[in-house]
């Protein structure tokens, strides 16, 4: 019996000198692995960020590339981990490439979007605080996300656009240039003085502080009308005076005309009615009826 004990004794010992000890030590060189490797993904987040900051990526863009540099690490280190201590790291590889196509289907409107918002930032075809006109709408750009962006339009509405129908359809950004060109057409009657109406709007531009001298204004008589001769008028400012120098020069343009004797007028049609038909007819009668 002792020899039996003695010899499980001796065959417990070699187990776990065999196989728990050099698990052991492997375990403890994986978490201090882990460890290293903990403290070098930090290293190189600050790296990251100092080296994205230097080029002035946009904070969004900037947090996004920390996120997935940081997970892909993570990954990779655990992957690696895992590989040390002996697992099979390739159906690990399999299960997590067969989930992110799943979610990938699952998601791919998502993920158009977001695409889509990676562009934007990239390619900054504005930025917060610009007014601009896309899907339809017009606004100014409060927030960019990587999925979508939030506009508020001129009667206080938030409008919420998904970044894929941005980048699909057509963007006009009214904030890009400093300067914006109005313009303007005002019809007169053919009865009303054209060299004066022309001279009032040259002097009212002229009056008009926010209105440039560079670009030069211009007033061209542009076209001969149904019911009006037609004027053209061009007139540059400041992007952020566009709104109030248009309603401001609408105005001071039929208050002006209608002093001064300038009829606009609405669209009318004459109509002439010729007798000739019932004559015409008469006069045939009678000849057949002196037959």
């Amino acid at each position: 019996m002792l020899t039996t004990l003695a010899g499980g004794k001796m065959d417990l010992e070699l187990l776990i000198y065999q196989y728990v000890v050099p698990f052991s030590i492997k375990i403890l060189v994986a978490l201090i692995a882990f460890y290293i490797g903990h403290k070098l993904i930090k290293y190189a987040m600050q790296l990251l960020q100092k080296t994205l900051e230097t080029f002035k990526v946009e904070l969004i863009l900037l947090e996004f590339v920390k996120s997935v540099a940081r997970v892909l690490l993570y990954v990779l280190l655990t992957l690696a981990v895992l590989g040390y201590l002996g697992f099979d790291t390739t159906s690990v590889i399999a299960l997590l490439a067969a989930a992110g196509l799943a979610v990938g289907l699952a998601l791919k409107d998502s993920l158009n979007n977001f695409a889509s918002g990676v562009m934007l930032i990239l390619t900054q075809p504005f930025k917060v605080g610009d007014f601009v006109e896309v899907a339809g709408q017009m606004g100014v750009a409060e927030k960019i996300t990587l999925l979508n962006t939030v506009m508020r339009t001129g009667d206080n509405r938030e409008i919420t656009v998904p970044n894929g129908q941005i980048y699909r359809d057509k963007l006009v950004n009214y904030s890009a240039r400093p300067t914006r060109r109005i313009d303007l057409v005002f019809g007169i009657s053919y009865d009303s003085d054209l060299r004066k109406a022309k001279q009032i709007l040259l002097d009212l531009i002229v009056a008009e502080p926010r209105a440039h001298t560079d670009p030069a204004p211009l007033v061209v008589v542009s076209e001969l009308a149904d019911s009006s001769v037609n004027f053209t008028v061009r007139i540059w400012a400041d992007a952020g005076d566009y709104w109030p120098v248009r309603f401001d020069f609408i105005e001071k343009v039929k208050l002006t005309f209608d002093e001064q004797g300038i009829v606009i007028p609405y669209p009318q049609m004459d109509v002439h009615i010729q007798a000739t038909a019932a004559p015409l007819a008469s006069a045939e009668l009678v000849s057949e009826a002196s037959k």
